[in-house]
């Protein structure tokens, strides 16, 4: 247990004193989680300081023992069936988070939930499964990945260096380069490692896929205390982030308005209906790289109104992809020219 995760053992350590009415000593604590005392104190700490109601008891004999108490005024924790019932069916949902510790802790979680709701009750729900559908449309499998992901999440959490061999799309090779990690960012299906690369000494987002191989060190990092995650990605429309404080206006036509109003695309988003139908949209942004083939995607339906730099791009890309789908010409087929008489000969030369 030692190496894995301490947000996994904690929360492991967690389950033990909760099963545990009279709850346990350190050294117990210890020896089932296979890490020394010192670890285990650190962790009770780390727990209480994050509002976790344990409780240190003094026993006889001079036995101390940890327990954890329910908060005050709290009730207890339980399900309603239809409660349960959601959540189990709602389990293929973290489906691309499978095999990661996250998963294996929801997996948990879940089988707890089946002990609750009985075979004949899960059967029976089976069938409402049958339902819903959940494509897979970009989605990334991390099966194969579990273990690197553990170790980002591991250095983002400890602070700790992770050197990583990262090739990125454009890359013919592999690169091996240290980073500080700062978190995941999960967008459209997939994983993205943001932090610090310091070699180029900015923030930069790695594509988890293409990470073949991170490997923790025991150097540390300091984390900016300025720094939010949230925040960083607050003028983003995905994961690409631009350096740029950019004004998006685009007008929908009615064929797609409804569609574009149905959904939050960004939080500074503005929606403003038109007479006909249509919508203009407004986005605050720190560039226009990944609006733009969210735009694209629109095709004719969608007009950049503003900035001018972004309707430039879009016309040279659609100039472009014009040249790719305009049918060739044709070559000019010679006519044969029929046979002139001597008399016609004559006539023209006069």
């Amino acid at each position: 247990m030692s190496d894995q995760p301490p947000l996994l053992r904690q929360w492991m350590l967690l389950q033990m004193l909760a099963r545990r009415h009279f709850g346990a000593t350190v050294k117990e604590l210890s020896r089932e989680l296979s890490v020394s005392e010192k670890t285990i104190r650190r962790d009770l700490e780390r727990l209480q300081l994050s509002g976790i109601p344990l409780r240190r008891i003094e026993e006889a004999y001079g036995r101390i023992s940890w327990k954890m108490d329910r908060p005050d005024g709290a009730p207890p924790i339980s399900f309603t069936f239809d409660e349960a019932a959601a959540l189990h069916l709602a389990r293929r949902f973290m489906e691309p988070l499978a095999g990661t510790y996250l998963w294996q802790a929801a997996q948990r979680a879940f089988q707890k939930l089946r002990s609750l709701l009985g075979s004949d009750t899960l059967r029976y729900l089976e069938k409402f499964a049958a339902f819903f559908h959940q494509t897979q449309f970009g989605a990334v499998d991390y099966s194969q990945q579990a273990e690197l992901v553990d170790r980002l999440m591991l250095g983002a959490e400890e602070r700790r260096i992770v050197r990583i061999r990262y090739q990125s799309l454009k890359a013919t090779e592999p690169v091996s380069y240290e980073v500080h990690p700062y978190g995941l960012s999960y967008h459209r299906g997939a994983l993205y490692l943001v932090g610090m690369a310091p070699r180029h000494k900015q923030i930069r987002h790695w594509k988890v896929r293409r990470i073949a191989a991170a490997d923790l060190s025991d150097r540390t990092f300091r984390m900016p205390a300025d720094f939010d995650i949230h925040q960083h990605f607050a003028k983003s429309f995905g994961v690409f982030h631009g350096d740029g404080d950019v004004v998006v206006r685009v007008r929908f036509a009615a064929t797609v308005a409804r569609y574009v109003g149905e959904a939050q695309w960004h939080e500074s988003q503005k929606l403003t209906r038109q007479r006909d139908g249509g919508l203009i949209a407004e986005f605050h942004l720190d560039g226009f790289e990944e609006i733009k083939r969210w735009i694209l995607s629109f095709g004719r339906f969608a007009q950049v109104l503003e900035p001018e730099p972004l309707r430039r791009e879009i016309a040279e890309e659609l100039r472009q992809m014009n040249a790719i789908y305009a049918p060739a010409e044709e070559p000019a087929v010679a006519t044969k020219t029929p046979p002139r008489s001597r008399d016609g000969l004559l006539a023209e030369m006069n």
